[in-house]
């Protein structure tokens, strides 16, 4: 059963942090790197960075006699690797917006994948009301952009790919619950190097070689790989494990308001004036969601 405590809230805070405060650090990368490289980058540097962690502690995967490298390697694919790639694409044919509602719909989609698949992850009228309410206040956050079009000939596509790749996060959360009792270093390790195998190949056959970025670009990436992949991802994993993937998925009603917020302080960029309103409605969703738990 799904435990949330003092913990929980503070491991979900601090991904809602890192996360947000990503795009920052790719917009530096990007300057020297090429999209798919900066995913094979900062995969293949958390996935060397845990793999030593992982050797250095000694402990198997698997703590019992039970055993799913099936659903690991599923995992592995679809909790970086696949939505790296479908993000990269897709974002260059649809709104910044639109892709941020997309990763926000998340939530929406584990409440079903969790009331199915995960003993004592029910899908209730006050949580899913909960569930909605922060949507609503993401997509308020966003404004009328996650709605334009582009014009892009590939437009519906690249929708596909950012809704798909929301897709991949939710299934793969589902599925990381319900792996049979593992270390979660060695969790952490084993989906990054899993997801390194995949992107690299990938990068080569799109981007061509890797090219020899500038010293800038080489720090953003390692930032990249030691935050917001190796140390979340293992945040991630111990969240999902002890918390549940529906309790997990709140970070991403986080994710937006700190981008926007990093942007405004870092950036200089416009705050919106819709953030009071949309930072009420995501508390509120939030605050009905996780009711019960708050109270026990």
């Amino acid at each position: 059963m799904p435990e949330i405590t003092p913990r929980s809230w503070l491991m979900v805070g601090t991904l809602g942090l890192v996360w947000g405060a990503t795009f920052l650090v790719i917009e530096i990368a990007l300057r020297g790197i090429t999209p798919f490289w900066l995913a094979a980058g900062r995969i293949g540097f958390a996935a060397a960075l845990m793999g030593l962690v992982w050797g250095l502690r000694g402990r198997p995967l698997f703590l019992t006699g039970t055993r799913n490298w099936p659903a690991v390697l599923v995992i592995g694919c679809g909790s970086s690797a696949v939505p790296f790639m479908l993000l990269s694409w897709g974002q260059q044919y649809v709104t910044s917006g639109f892709a941020g509602v997309s990763m926000a719909a998340i939530a929406l989609m584990v409440l079903p994948l969790a009331h199915a698949f995960v003993p004592g992850e029910r899908l209730t009228p006050r949580k899913g009301l909960g569930f909605v309410i922060g949507f609503a206040g993401v997509a308020v956050l966003v404004g009328g952009q996650a709605f334009e079009s582009t014009g892009a000939g590939l437009e519906t596509a690249g929708r596909l790919a950012c809704l798909s790749a929301a897709g991949c996060y939710a299934v793969s959360s589902v599925l990381t619950r319900r792996l049979p009792p593992v270390d979660p270093i060695a969790l952490s390790a084993t989906l990054l190097m899993i997801g390194a195998a995949v992107v690299l190949p990938v990068a080569w056959a799109i981007e061509g070689p890797p090219p020899l970025p500038p010293r800038d670009t080489l720090i953003a990436l390692a930032v990249l790989g030691l935050l917001p992949t190796a140390g979340a991802n293992l945040l991630r994993v111990l969240v999902i494990r002890s918390a549940g993937p529906t309790f997990m998925s709140l970070t991403n009603y986080q994710v937006p308001l700190w981008a926007v917020t990093f942007g405004a302080l870092v950036l200089g960029e416009p705050l919106p004036p819709t953030l009071l309103a949309a930072l009420a409605l995501i508390l509120t969703g939030v605050a009905l969601s996780q009711w019960r738990s708050r109270n026990r």
